[in-house]
């Protein structure tokens, strides 16, 4: 049999380098905030620029939005889960945003078994309760009640996580529409949402107006329009290549990547408590994504 690594080799380190820069995403979105740009305004520019450099290559790719209404709601739900992720991570203790952004598999468990009438079997309810009880762990504050999210952080990350589910969802839903399509779709609705609630945060007073452009800020923000595209390309060419089960573990590498990463700068922190519920919720997420044994299978 030939040796397939080589074959394999290019596609994963695509993935690993989508990972990568999701995972370190969190360091640019503060830099930016630093200059006084809101995390919401940072998210609708840089996909508002990767949906122009995208549309300008893939015009075509519109056409779909007429005979496709789930692409709007792919937008919708792309658009929540950066909103959720990108102010989460710029706001909260980075470790503990990136765990409970991956309580995602336990969503994923009951949004397949609502939309798509896929319903969980033993395995997959016992990964949910694995994952519920890793949210409950990292949640957990003494003397403080039941675990809930009590921070806007929190929130946002368990919202992010569950729309990232969504979109998961979502794509497999849509999986005859043209790629092309779909990235756009995601691309705008990141752009349109985050652009949508900055501007009504503006006009309740709760996010700050856009500065004037400079370079400082300009620069960092066009470096990470660049490099969400060049993630995004990177998912579009190893997801295409490898089994789903394989995409879905080395993506889980983003963990790592945002953690090392926060803890080295100071922006996260790895107590006990976090380290015992994100075991739990990566052993779900590991869980989910494992190859399953199929009959006749040697």
């Amino acid at each position: 049999m030939a040796d397939t690594g080589g074959a394999r080799a290019a596609p994963v380190a695509a993935l690993v380098l989508n990972a990568f820069v999701w995972g370190l995403s969190w360091w640019p979105f503060r830099l930016l905030q630093d200059h006084g740009v809101h995390p919401l305004w940072s998210t609708a520019l840089v996909y508002l620029v990767s949906f122009a450099i995208f549309l300008a290559f893939r015009p075509r790719a519109l056409a779909a939005f007429r005979d496709h209404r789930l692409l709007w709601l792919l937008a919708l739900a792309s658009g929540m889960t950066n909103v959720g992720f990108n102010w989460a991570v710029t706001i909260g203790d980075v470790v503990r945003v990136v765990l409970l952004f991956y309580l995602m598999p336990a969503w994923s468990v009951l949004l397949a078994w609502l939309v798509l009438r896929d319903k969980p079997d033993a395995a997959a309810l016992v990964r949910l309760v694995l994952a519920l009880a890793g949210v409950a762990t990292v949640l957990h504050t003494p003397g403080a009640g039941l675990p809930w999210p009590r921070t806007l952080a929190d929130g946002l990350a368990l919202a992010g996580g569950f729309s990232f589910a969504l979109t998961n969802v979502l794509l497999l839903r849509l999986n005859t529409v043209p790629a092309p399509s779909r990235v756009l779709a995601m691309f705008g609705g990141g752009a349109a949402l985050a652009g949508s609630v900055a501007a009504v945060g503006l006009v309740q007073g709760a996010v700050p107006a856009l500065p004037a452009l400079t370079l400082p800020w300009g620069g960092v923000a066009a470096l990470l329009s660049l490099g969400f595209l060049c993630g995004n390309l990177a998912l579009q060419y190893g997801a295409s290549r490898l089994p789903a089960h394989t995409t879905a573990l080395v993506m889980l590498s983003e963990v790592v990547f945002a953690s090392l990463s926060a803890v080295a700068l100071g922006a996260g922190e790895l107590t006990a408590r976090t380290l015992a519920g994100g075991a739990l919720i990566l052993a779900a997420a590991a869980w989910s994504a494992w190859p399953r044994r199929t009959a006749g299978a040697e």
